[in-house]
């Protein structure tokens, strides 16, 4: 049965504006600036219909197909760095209002519009968000506040638009939070959590292989 959350829901629906050179990245071009468009959009495996990833091996595998981030934690960011932030400014498919998206459970399922996403797992700060960003210390001023966003993979496919109602679906019972795994990733040793993260049946493989990669 889902659950309604009232006022959670897509502030918007943002996909890339222009594919523009990241000079010093592997792959010497990015997709990150992403911008707001006021129509629905066909959402599946593959991504936002009009989007685009250039990182395929970092960011093409089908449990980063959508990305979301929560417009209050854009507040915070924008009092840190007393300026304002678009949408989309941190590369996000959805931005969010209403739903804590760094404690979302993964393999929690979310239905938006008519399509219906999975959480996978947190947005790890790299390169090329640094210097987009173009902040002192971008990747680890990021990585140390803790708001990273998150990934899903398309469990169905369908259109998503701007003020589309946010319901949660389903939430597995082990309680493994976006935030936990991302905690491992910024370097938390503790073990308790580890063996969590790891045992979580619904983590993707690669993230689990990153997890287990960034705690040796």
């Amino acid at each position: 049965m889902s659950e309604s959350l009232g006022s959670a829901k897509v502030l918007s629906l943002n996909v890339v504006n222009a594919v523009i050179p990241d000079v010093g990245g592997s792959v010497g071009i990015t997709a990150i600036d992403k911008r707001s468009v006021s129509d629905s959009r066909q959402v599946t495996t593959a991504g936002v219909a009009g989007d685009q990833r250039s990182d395929i091996p970092n960011h093409g595998m089908p449990a980063q197909a959508v990305y979301a981030y929560a417009r209050e934690d854009y507040e915070w960011w924008e009092a840190e760095l007393t300026t304002e932030i678009p949408a989309g400014k941190f590369g996000e498919n959805l931005t969010t209002v209403g739903i804590d998206v760094t404690n979302a459970v993964i393999g929690q399922t979310w239905r938006i519009g008519t399509t219906l996403l999975q959480v996978t797992g947190p947005r790890i700060p790299c390169g090329t968000f640094a210097r987009w960003m173009n902040e002192e210390k971008w990747v680890k001023r990021f990585m140390a506040e803790g708001m990273p966003g998150t990934y899903f993979q398309v469990l169905e496919a369908g259109e998503i638009a701007a003020g589309d109602e946010i319901k949660i679906e389903s939430t597995p019972e082990h309680g493994v939070t976006v935030s936990d795994v991302y905690q491992l990733v910024a370097g938390d040793r503790d073990p308790e959590r580890m063996a969590r993260v790891l045992s979580c049946p619904e983590l993707p493989e690669e993230m689990r292989t990153q997890v287990s990669g960034y705690n040796k």
